[in-house]
């Protein structure tokens, strides 16, 4: 008695999805041994997915997140999250080195030779720089963000950050020449009406994408260091407005909504607003004092593209 016609259906889908997957041969092997056009046995491997008959499972080799990147980039609407590995008793300067490595390669990756890449300031972002190879992009150009902030000789410094990478891509570099916040909002309009400042400025609305640190008020976290930034007074005032931390010393609540202070007169670079219209921000930051104001800057659409470490990245899914 001859088989049923679905159960012969099955079990030549069976068999092809056997001979594909588990003894390897190619679409053009089985068209020959079984006598059929590769068209059909293209339409049969596709079937025997619909049919659940093949499974396929991807496995991360150890020390790779893709659900965990999958999850963030489904939950906060990214383009793209990276996760990296870090021990838990990391210190932080080891989490910023080890999310500076990868944002490297992210940076490398993504280069286009005509982008046009704003880069703020910040330990991780140093970090990052530092990781760079150099690679030839004479194309692309390199703007400042924020005028220079903490001593000019440190390497977390915007301006030296800014040197260094066009240096490595061999390409067109301006720089903001003015400290990134100032004692008074007239001084701020002094340095404003400068032609050289006015035009790093006017280039703010060019850049496609941009590189941003996102700052936390830790007693340790750079802006707090030595009071050469901000006072713990101002800091304070900051909090009680409901301040959770920064990009570029724009400060945001835990929504990502702009903090309005005076500070924010005396601040001498790129505004939330401006950031919210680059096509890509990229934030480079982890570790557990950045939880919340990583948090607030995925809520308030600062940035698009997070790369961060994996124990933070389980703490922004919660």
């Amino acid at each position: 008695m001859p088989r049923p016609k679905q159960e012969e259906d099955l079990r030549l889908l069976a068999k092809i999805s056997k001979m594909y997957y588990e003894e390897n041969l190619t679409q053009d092997e089985i068209m020959e041994r079984l006598q059929l056009s590769r068209s059909k046995v293209s339409r049969l491997l596709n079937r025997a997915h619909e049919r659940g008959i093949v499974k396929i499972t991807i496995v991360p080799p150890p020390g790779l997140f893709s659900e965990l990147e999958s999850e963030l980039e489904r939950q906060y609407h990214l383009k793209e999250a990276v996760v990296v590995e870090v021990e838990e008793s990391a210190s932080q300067a080891t989490v910023a080195r080890e999310i500076g490595n990868a944002a490297a390669g992210y940076f490398l990756r993504t280069l286009q030779d005509n982008d046009v890449i704003g880069i703020s300031w910040g330990t991780t972002l140093g970090e990052m720089v530092a990781a760079l190879q150099p690679r030839s992009a004479p194309g692309a150009h390199i703007i400042q963000l924020i005028g220079g902030l903490g001593p000019p000789e440190s390497e977390i410094h915007a301006t030296d950050l800014c040197r260094r990478l066009a240096q490595l891509l061999r390409c067109k570099l301006t720089l903001l020449p003015a400290p990134g916040i100032v004692d008074r909002s007239e001084v701020k309009n002094m340095f404003l009406s400068d032609s050289h400042v006015n035009h790093a400025f006017s280039l703010f609305s060019s850049i496609n994408v941009a590189y941003v640190g996102i700052g936390s008020p830790a007693p340790d976290s750079v802006i707090m260091r030595d009071g050469s930034i901000l006072s713990w007074e101002e800091m304070n005032s900051l909090l009680k407005k409901g301040a959770v931390g920064d990009i570029a010393l724009r400060f945001f609540d835990d929504m990502g909504h702009p903090i309005k202070n005076e500070i924010d007169e005396r601040v001498i670079g790129i505004s939330l607003e401006e950031l919210r219209r680059i096509k890509r921000v990229v934030g480079v930051a982890g570790g557990p004092q950045k939880v919340n104001v990583i948090r607030g800057a995925l809520r308030g659409g600062l940035i698009n593209v997070l790369i961060t470490d994996q124990m933070t990245a389980q703490q922004l899914l919660r």
